[in-house]
């Protein structure tokens, strides 16, 4: 009678189960954004802008106050910005939105003017160091010098990325301080330490996190994702680790039984070239650690995956295409977002997919194109990346330059073209459905040196052979002559249309975008220049002084993102009299469009996720605009709103581990070794049992013809049960 009952609601949760299933909860959880008010004062009076958020009725309107008397008569409609000819730098703003004539008075900022367009940020700078002794040179492919007692190095701030690690609907910074020795992987050379901090927009310093000498300094090693990645409300960080790294609550960060204290660094300075170039790391562990972004405290550290294991696999002896990492947020369930790894793209290319449960990473799935050329992934990837749903079934896929990933972790297509620096991703061509790839290729032997292809299914939409490493392209929807982009790159003859059409013998720069002025193409970004395309030539908007960009020739921004105000966006430099600010430049042009936050975009929001990884690349809309905004359709987004009511976080407790399954597998990561695994039928009949793990990462293929079980682990800590659904 018993075993009855048992199965008779096991048969109710499986069709429940099933139901549910096949409903399409397909609405993306995204960060909740305050109005983001921001005040300028300019020669008229002050300059006020704030954010339509992607969730607001189109109804909506905003009344402004100053010094809490409302200036306006009637709630602004049309756009989302306003000067106030009356206001001066004591004044006090706040923005209300008003619906059927109620305001909300919801998460309301004041905010004071800044003085200039643009607010400096006070950093905590890292002390300036000294390297061991080297003997022959300073860093490069040759000696070119000599440091018998060390070569000296300082920091400046280098990529930074944006979340709201507190909850406060307002984005915190979090930046990534590089040393003045910082190197390629094809170069020798010891670098100081990697840190990576986080601030609040005034300037508040909230946590370090001493990456440690394990790591090296350099555009290609720390990859560092900042998103809500388990939909509380909170940013987390992800990046790569090693023994010796320190979080920011002042811990090591260290599995198993590693020691903190080991060097793993080359650091003979006799060897300037092969397996053991000084200043190279191909040996020890390597992790993977999610960090309290409210904190900087360790959450949960694994495993690095794929490990570099021998280095010939990926296409040389000296590390230099092995340790060549990227990183992107990629919702690949059209719902919730997950953290995506990735290792190699000159020849072998892998990539790992985590989900956060429970404060820990879960592996989802895992890509290897393996070492076979012309097979799959290999040697199709970029020095960036980019996220989207190129095929339209509400799922992202990764872009990885020259093929696709799906979003199950298979081979969507791969173009056969090849590596490259530089790539976009937008709707470019308005008679071609979807979104299209604009890439520039290095092989010399690649059909075309700069392409538009379409981004679903790799069909070639136009190219151009070059014959010669084409180390840069850019496209941008610059000219409104034209409907579409724009592109153009270092070879080639010009700026062409969409369709490859030739429009002009000059090019503007080929760095950033922007969206910086009135209307509604791009402008653009090179170093500290923001340029407007004229036609046939360009006219300067804004020259930063006494700023510097970053990336020595790439000249790219900390960061530029719609970070502040309406939807123009920001850009963040550091200055070069003091490298321990950085500076926040906003427009102060008004506008008559009024659009929803770019944030809120998924493509675009993506993008600003990855705009740190390598060879940085501008964030892209998913839709065009150029044409005007009849026809943008508010985003299907939820914004998840942190409640100061809920826990606070805290690391896992060593007998903490999650337990689920995910396509078939059973998955469990746990912050201890895991001794034993037992599972069993929802019947209590033992289907699986593994004695002998000694691992922190376990992960089985579950029977096919079972749907529900229980799940038993023994740690040294005890033993813990879960639940799990096949």
């Amino acid at each position: 009678m018993k075993k009855i009952t048992l199965l008779t609601s096991f048969l109710l949760l499986i069709s429940f189960s099933l139901s549910v299933s096949n409903v399409k909860a397909d609405t993306r959880q995204m960060e909740y954004l305050n109005r983001g008010l921001v005040a300028v004062k300019v020669t008229s009076g002050v300059y006020l802008s704030w954010r339509f958020l992607g969730t607001d009725n189109a109804a909506t309107g905003f009344n402004i106050y100053r010094n809490n008397v409302k200036i306006t008569t009637t709630p602004i409609t049309a756009t989302t910005n306003y000067t106030d000819a009356s206001g001066t730098t004591t004044s006090v703003y706040k923005v209300l939105p008003v619906l059927n004539g109620v305001e909300d008075t919801v998460g309301v900022k004041n905010v004071t003017p800044w003085a200039a367009q643009y607010k400096s940020i006070q950093l905590k700078r890292p002390a300036n160091g000294r390297t061991e002794p080297n003997k022959y040179g300073s860093t490069g492919k040759a000696a070119t010098g000599s440091y018998p007692t060390g070569q000296p190095y300082g920091y400046s701030p280098n990529d930074c990325s944006v979340g709201d690690v507190d909850g406060d609907g307002e984005y915190e910074i979090i930046v990534k301080w590089d040393p003045s020795n910082s190197q390629d992987n094809s170069y020798y050379g010891i670098t100081g330490k990697v840190y990576i901090d986080a601030y609040k927009l005034d300037g508040t310093f909230l946590w370090r996190v001493d990456l440690g000498k394990n790591i090296r300094a350099g555009a290609h090693y720390t990859q560092f994702l900042v998103y809500d990645f388990d939909g509380d409300g909170l940013a987390e960080v992800v990046c790569k680790t090693a023994p010796g790294t320190i979080d920011g609550k002042g811990n090591n960060v260290i599995m198993n039984s590693d020691d903190p204290t080991a060097d793993y660094r080359s650091i003979d300075t006799t060897q300037i070239t092969g397996s053991k170039m000084v200043g190279t790391i191909l040996n020890g562990p390597e992790y993977l650690t999610l960090f309290d972004g409210k904190t900087g405290a360790e959450l949960n550290t694994i495993a690095y995956n794929p490990p570099r294991g021998s280095l010939s696999n990926w296409g040389d002896t000296y590390g230099n295409r092995s340790d060549r990492f990227l990183a992107c947020v990629a919702y690949l369930d059209g719902v919730h977002p997950s953290a995506v790894m990735c290792r190699g793209y000159y020849g072998r290319a892998c990539l790992a997919s985590y989900d956060v449960k429970d404060k820990k990473l879960v592996q989802h799935w895992f890509y290897d194109s393996g070492t076979t050329a012309g097979v799959g992934a290999y040697g199709q990837g970029n020095h960036n990346l980019s996220v989207a749903d190129v095929d339209s079934d509400g799922k992202d896929e990764i872009v990885y330059a020259s093929c696709v990933i799906d979003d199950n972790g298979t081979l969507l297509y791969r173009t056969g073209m090849g590596h490259g620096d530089a790539m976009h991703v937008s709707d470019m061509d308005l008679d071609n459905p979807g979104l299209e790839v604009y890439t520039v290729h290095e092989e010399t032997a690649a059909t075309y040196g700069y392409e538009l292809h379409d981004a679903k299914t790799g069909t070639m939409l136009w190219g151009t052979f070059t014959g010669a490493d084409n180390g840069r392209g850019m496209a941008g929807d610059i000219d409104s002559r034209y409907p579409g982009f724009e592109m153009w790159s270092s070879l080639g003859g010009g700026t062409y249309t969409c369709k490859g059409v030739l429009i002009s013998s000059s090019k503007p720069s080929t760095n950033f975008r922007v969206y910086w002025d009135a209307d509604l193409q791009d402008e653009l970004l090179d170093g500290v220049r923001i340029t407007k395309w004229t036609g046939s030539g360009s006219s300067t908007l804004l020259t930063g002084s006494g700023v510097s960009s970053c990336n020595s020739t790439k000249a790219t921004p900390n960061i530029s993102a719609d970070l502040l105000g309406d939807w123009r966006e920001e850009v963040i430099l550091w200055e070069t009299s003091d490298s321990s600010k950085i500076r926040i430049y906003t427009t102060t042009t008004p506008t008559t469009y009024r659009l929803f936050t770019l944030m809120h975009d998924p493509v675009y929001r993506l993008g600003i996720a990855w705009q740190n990884a390598a060879y940085n690349q501008p964030p892209h809309l998913g839709f065009y605009i150029g044409a005007g905004l009849a026809n943008v359709t508010q985003p299907d987004i939820k914004m998840i709103k942190y409640s100061a009511t809920q826990t606070e976080v805290k690391a896992p407790t060593a007998n903490a581990a999650a337990i689920y399954a995910s396509n078939g597998d059973l998955m469990i990561n746990s912050t201890e070794n895991i001794h034993s695994v037992s599972v069993y039928s929802v019947l209590g009949r033992l289907v699986y049992q593994n004695n002998n793990i000694q691992n922190q990462e376990f992960r089985s293929k579950l029977p096919e013809n079972e749907h529900l079980f229980i799940v038993k682990i023994k740690t040294n800590s005890g033993v813990q049960t879960g639940k799990v659904m096949n």
